[in-house]
């Protein structure tokens, strides 16, 4: 039987929407500010995923030039009808901070492009509406085709998260259509949010989102006869929670004590869900959660995405097979492999860069090359590794709470104001970045560069002289504590700087609030302008059990 062994998408991997397309399963999910749009994995076995397309990869689908930190690509909805896929999405430009009500506005412009292969090519945007985020596409059994999207209300007085609204889409308009209705106000658990609309037996289910996407987190499930509504909430909502025990949890949070004796062990933050056929009366259920550092709220990995088995029982409602989010779980079926990977070498040799790259906000285009210099990536310096607008910065996601991550840098900095290096990052304020640069005296220097909670500090003083332009940089993440190195011939390895926290890069820690998760880069940065490049030759990441040097 297949055997899962969660999170089956470890890392940033957030809000996922399941689709089944005979034999094969899809996953999209959110990517936020980081570029091309939309992470799609496939599977044909539940227990291998591969990632497989990044679907919004022009500027004229995806256009995040100066957008906050964990804006951008909000929980899309991946779909399937008359052999066409449809992706719907949400290019969030203003407002996170968000649960509450500290930007008040949120510009939540929802999209729509298609395909009709899932690698693509992908269609131009079609713009569907502007009401609130989490856009979901249902296509019912007489060929229409419904619009769900979450409600923001950003008055004082009312509840940010105001409800679902539905309306009908028009493929051949390529627009929405007709009378715009809230069909679902939310439980107690409040945050509604997320929804995916399903049919079966003459049913309507709505499954959403609730609590917030914390550790109060949930899956509802509602019915209803019409579309349109009166929705009936599940008995037993919720139908799936990390939470053991909601109003000590509650308690807990509001007086900042241990929340441990409120939840179940395990998976936190389990919540967003959607579903999908597997046999008969046993679904799958995708939802995201969060594994945070031992001992701590912290979850530096962000909001990854599991599976659960549920089942559909003689009374028409789903539920989850455990009573709760499980690591492990077996399906019914034949034995699977598990052929998951630990461990990535990216020599730059190949004309494109590998999938698991990813930049900021926009394509690098230009500054970056992978011909001019074989065997090596080029990246050409631009603004500040704050900037929000033109960095040059290449990424993949932290998957492990133990990894090793190398590069090997050659770089001739002109001046303080030309860099290179090896970072890890959550976003533009929190971030560990061991960089080659230029003192004053005209050597080339290598020192550490931190922002936390956007405090911006240099611990390496005095910094250490590196001749010879070629450097050696790694970094080492044991749980919460981070260590950079350096070498110059790659045999001898000297640590620098202090041991660095971890936690200081999970969206528990952050302020205001953030939605993304660890990455792990190399990036270059030119603030005099004049496009000065550094090469690299490798990255390797690979999780690792102690430190390896």
């Amino acid at each position: 039987m297949p055997h899962i062994k969660n999170p089956i998408l470890p890392g940033f991997n957030p809000d996922p929407s399941i689709l089944r397309v005979g034999e094969d399963f899809y996953i999209a999910t959110s990517t936020f500010e980081w570029f091309p749009g939309v992470q799609i994995h496939h599977s044909k076995d539940l227990v291998n995923w591969k990632l497989i397309t990044r679907p919004l990869d022009r500027v004229s689908q995806l256009n995040m030039y100066g957008i906050n930190p964990s804006g951008g690509i909000w929980a899309p909805c991946l779909s399937y009808a008359d052999g066409i896929y449809y992706l719907v999405y949400t290019n969030t430009k203003v407002g996170v901070g968000a649960i509450g009500k500290q930007t008040a506005f949120k510009d939540t412009p929802n999209y729509l492009v298609t395909a009709e292969k899932i690698i693509g090519p992908w269609s131009e945007p079609v713009y569907l509406n502007s009401s609130g985020f989490d856009p979901s596409l249902f296509h019912d059994d007489d060929g229409r085709k419904w619009l769900v999207n979450m409600l923001w209300d950003y008055r004082i007085n009312k509840h940010a998260f105001a409800g679902i609204l539905l309306q009908e889409y028009d493929p051949k308009q390529e627009k929405l259509v007709g009378e715009i209705k809230n069909i679902f106000k939310g439980t107690d658990l409040e945050v509604t949010e997320g929804p995916h609309l399903y049919k079966r037996g003459g049913w309507y289910y709505l499954l959403t989102a609730e609590g917030g996407t914390s550790y109060e987190h949930a899956v509802t499930l509602a019915r209803s006869k019409k579309i349109d509504g009166p929705y009936e909430v599940h008995p037993k909502n919720p139908v799936l929670t990390s939470v053991k025990d909601r109003v000590g949890l509650k308690q807990a949070v509001a007086q900042k004590k241990d929340l441990t004796p409120y939840l179940h062990a395990g998976l936190q933050k389990s919540g967003h869900a959607s579903i999908c056929e597997w046999k008969g009366n046993e679904w799958i259920m995708a939802h995201l959660c969060g594994r945070p550092l031992p001992g701590t709220i912290y979850c530096p990995l962000g909001r990854e995405t599991s599976l659960q088995r549920v089942e559909w029982k003689d009374d028409g409602w789903l539920y989850a097979a455990a009573g709760k989010p499980e690591l492990e779980v077996d399906f019914s079926g034949s034995n699977v492999e598990n052929e998951r990977k630990n461990e990535s070498f990216t020599d730059f040799d190949e004309e494109k860069l590998p999938l698991e790259f990813q930049t900021l906000r926009m394509p690098l285009e230009d500054k970056l090359s992978l011909s001019e210099r074989k065997g090596f990536v080029r990246l050409y310096g631009q603004e500040s590794l704050v900037s929000r607008f033109n960095q040059t910065l290449i990424a993949r996601r932290a998957e492990n709470f133990t990894f090793y991550a190398e590069t090997c840098l050659e770089f001739s900095p002109k001046d303080f104001n030309t860099m290179a290096g090896l970072l890890v990052r959550y976003d533009d304020g929190n971030q560990y970045y061991l960089r080659l640069s230029k003192d004053d005296n005209g050597s080339s220097s290598l020192g550490i560069l931190v922002y936390d909670r956007k405090r911006f500090t240099m611990p390496v003083q005095p910094e250490p002289a590196i001749a010879g332009g070629r450097v050696y940089l790694a970094v080492q993440m044991v749980y919460n504590r981070i260590q950079f190195y350096y070498s110059i011939d790659k045999k001898n390895w000297r640590s620098i700087g202090p041991i660095l926290e971890a936690k200081v890069l999970s969206d528990d820690y952050v302020q205001p609030m953030g939605f993304t998760g660890m990455f792990v880069g190399i990036a270059c940065q030119d603030m005099n302008g004049t496009k000065h490049y550094a090469d690299f030759d490798y990255l390797l990441y690979k999780e690792t059990e102690k430190f390896k040097i």
